[in-house]
């Protein structure tokens, strides 16, 4: 079984594939874990990473290609994968891989507040940050990959994370994979 999570930042999909992988004996493979090590080995932050992307659309192709490959050895070997990342149900739609596409959202600034919680800034300059990424990000999966992010019609489950614990939304997930 392969459940691909997806989300804005700060939605907290990272945190829901990680404990879901782990309380369900899957293996988690994050696009944004992947991202932010990319971006870290060129020295870059995210931002820059992201707007070198922009100008460079094969960094984003060989992720893509990476987590793709990654997630299909994986299921070929018979183990239950989560995959977590912003286009990661889109991509595997696209190529007719089942799974379940789960969605996991929340308000800008409940994201804000939690992004400025990790990365011990305030929320008002995360928002910012939030709001310039996401402007970025629309523009450059929509011309790579044609992908509408503000689409939300692909996904079998859309949570709002504002009002859930991580393990709350792990029990959700777990209920419609069928456990």
């Amino acid at each position: 079984m392969i459940v691909a999570i997806g989300g804005p930042p700060g939605s907290g999909k990272t945190t829901v594939g990680e404990r879901f992988a782990a309380a369900h004996g899957y293996v988690l493979v994050s696009a944004g874990q992947k991202f932010r090590a990319r971006a870290k080995e060129r020295g870059l932050s995210l931002e820059a990473f992201g707007a070198a992307a922009a100008s460079d659309p094969e960094i984003d192709r060989a992720l893509d290609r990476a987590v793709f490959e990654e997630v299909l050895r994986e299921d070929a070997a018979g183990r239950d994968v989560v995959v977590e990342g912003r286009l990661q149900a889109h991509l595997l739609a696209a190529r007719r891989i089942p799974c379940l596409k789960v969605l996991i959202d929340a308000p800008l600034a409940v994201r804000a507040q939690r992004i400025a919680g990790r990365e011990k800034t305030s929320a008002k300059a995360a928002e910012k940050e939030i709001v310039e990424r996401a402007r970025l990000e629309r523009s450059r999966y929509k011309s790579l990959y044609g992908i509408d992010l503000e689409d939300r019609s692909l996904y079998d489950l859309v949570i709002d994370s504002s009002d859930k614990t991580p393990d709350q939304i792990v029990d959700l997930v777990w209920a419609r994979v069928g456990g």
